[in-house]
C-alpha cells in the first residue's frame, strides 16, 4: 500500500458497534455527490498536457464516468500497477498462510456447512438451500477481485474534507471517478494543491514478513469470527468452532428491529430504495444506505447496484468477504488501515502513545475496528475474550507464536 502523509478523512469512514449482533460497519457519508449508473466508455485516453491538467485541477469526468488511461498515465497518476500485487499472487498469499482444509477445520459452524445444516436442520426457520456462504472458495474469489482494485483520495490541501474519490480497474486499466465533494472546485479551493492517496488492495497478505503475512489473516479472521459468532461457553466443540455462524443482523432480519437504516444527511447523495433496509449483512454487518453506496460504488463502480439490491450482501459469499477485505485495508483518519497495523506500517504518533496505543499488534486492529472495546482485557463476558481466543487459534493452527504481542486493548482509549 502507498503511503501518504495525508490519511483517508474521518469523514470517510467511521467504525460503531452494532447493539444486537457484533460491530456494525459505519462509514460517514462524503459531503460529495455519490456515482451515478453510467457506463464505462471506450475513451480515448487523455494527452499528455491534458493529464498534467487535470491533476491541477481537477477530473474532467463527471461523477460516475470512466476513462481508459495509459501506462504512463497510470504511473503518474496511480504509481502504477505492480505485479507482485496481481491477483493471482495474492491468492497465493492466502493458501500459502492458511490453506483450505486448516480453514475448514477451524469454522467447522460456518453458515452453510455440512455440520451447520447438521446441528439447524430441526430447527425453525431453517433453510435447506443454504449455501456454503463462507467457504474458502468464496474467500479465494473475494481477494482475487478486490487485488484488481486501486482506490484513490485527492484532497485540497489543508482542506480533506474536499475530495475526489476514484477507482481503477487494473486488468482493463479503466478509471471511475466515484465522487466528487461539492467544494472540491470552490473558488476558495482551486487554487489549493491537490494531495493524493491511494490504497491497492492487492497488497493483502503481500506485505511485512512471512510471519506478519500469517499474523494479518489471523487478525481479519479472528475479529469476523467474533462479529458472526454463533457460539457460547458450552457449545458442542467449543465457542471458537462456532465462528462465521452469521451473516445477518438477527434484530434487521426478523423484523424485530424494522428500521431502514437510511440516513437523512446522506440521503441525497446515496438514497435509500422504496422497501430496502440497509441493516447490518455480511461478515462485518455493514449497516446504513451510505455504507452499501460507498462501497458499492468501490466493488461495482455504480452507487445502485446495492442500494437497490442490500440483499445480495447476504446472498453472496464473494461479495461479503470483498467488504470485509476493503474495510480492513482502507486507513480511517486518524486510524491506520488494519492491514498497515498487522504488517508493521504504522507508528502511533505521540498522541495516540498517550492514549495507550501500543505496540502495534491484535489489539489496535480491535481498536480500529470497533473503539467502544477500548481498556478491556480477556475476563469472563468481555468481547476481547473471544476475539483473542480466536487470533491465538488460528495462528496456532498457522504455527505462529503471539504470546510476546499484545492481544487486548487494557489501557487503550479510543483513537
Amino acid at each position: 500500500m502507498s503511503q501518504s502523509n495525508y490519511p483517508f478523512s474521518k469523514k470517510f469512514m467511521l467504525r460503531t458497534i452494532s447493539l444486537t449482533l457484533g460491530a456494525a460497519l459505519l462509514a460517514a457519508p462524503l459531503s460529495a455527490y455519490a456515482a451515478q449508473t453510467k457506463p464505462i466508455t471506450e475513451a480515448v485516453p487523455l494527452t499528455d498536457y491534458e493529464f498534467e491538467s487535470a491533476y491541477h485541477t481537477g477530473s474532467y469526468l463527471d461523477v460516475g464516468e470512466s476513462r481508459l488511461l495509459s501506462d504512463k498515465q497510470i504511473r503518474k497518476q496511480w504509481k502504477g500497477i505492480d505485479k507482485q500485487y496481481s491477483p493471482e499472487r495474492a491468492v497465493e498469499a492466502v493458501k500459502e498462510a492458511l490453506p483450505e482444509a486448516e480453514y475448514e477445520a477451524l469454522f467447522p459452524m460456518r453458515l452453510g456447512s455440512k455440520e451447520w445444516h447438521e446441528f439447524n436442520k430441526d430447527k425453525k426457520n431453517y433453510d435447506p438451500n443454504q449455501v456454503d456462504y463462507y467457504s474458502y472458495e468464496n474467500l479465494i474469489q473475494a481477494v482475487t477481485e478486490v487485488a484488481n482494485i486501486k482506490y484513490k483520495v485527492s484532497y485540497r490541501k489543508g482542506s480533506l474534507t474536499a475530495q475526489e474519490v476514484f477507482r481503477l480497474d487494473k486488468d482493463n486499466k479503466s478509471e471511475t471517478l466515484v465522487s466528487r465533494s461539492n467544494d472540491f472546485n470552490a473558488p476558495e479551493n482551486r487554487r489549493k494543491k491537490i494531495e493524493s492517496q491511494v490504497v491497492d488492495f492487492g497488497t493483502f497478505l503481500k506485505e511485512g514478513s512471512d510471519t506478519d503475512r500469517k499474523r494479518e489473516l489471523a487478525a481479519l479472521l479472528a475479529n469476523l469470527a467474533h462479529e458472526t459468532g454463533g457460539g457460547w461457553d458450552a457449545a458442542p466443540g467449543g465457542p471458537l468452532r462456532w465462528g462465521l455462524y452469521y451473516n445477518e443482523n438477527i434484530a434487521g432480519r426478523t423484523g424485530a428491529n424494522m428500521s431502514t437504516f437510511v440516513d437523512p444527511d446522506s440521503s441525497g447523495l446515496y438514497p435509500g430504495v422504496e422497501g430496502k433496509r440497509y441493516y447490518g449483512r455480511g461478515p462485518i454487518m455493514m449497516s446504513w444506505n451510505f455504507n452499501y453506496g460507498l462501497f458499492s460504488s468501490i466493488i461495482y463502480g455504480d452507487k445502485s447496484v446495492l442500494l437497490k439490491n442490500p440483499e445480495k450482501l447476504a446472498a453472496d459469499g464473494k461479495l461479503g468477504f470483498m467488504t470485509a477485505i476493503l474495510f480492513w485495508m482502507t486507513p480511517q483518519a486518524p486510524k491506520p488501515s488494519a492491514h498497515d497495523v498487522m504488517v508493521g506500517r504504522w507508528e502511533p504518533t505521540k498522541e495516540q502513545e498517550e492514549k495507550g496505543l501500543k505496540p502495534s499488534g491484535f489489539g489496535i486492529t480491535v481498536m480500529v475496528l470497533n473503539g467502544l472495546e477500548a481498556n478491556l482485557g480477556e475476563t469472563d463476558g468481555s468481547p476481547i475474550k473471544r476475539r483473542a481466543g480466536h487470533y491465538r487459534d488460528i495462528t496456532k493452527r498457522m504455527g505462529v507464536d503471539v504470546s510476546a504481542e499484545k492481544i487486548d486493548t487494557l489501557g487503550m482509549k479510543p483513537f
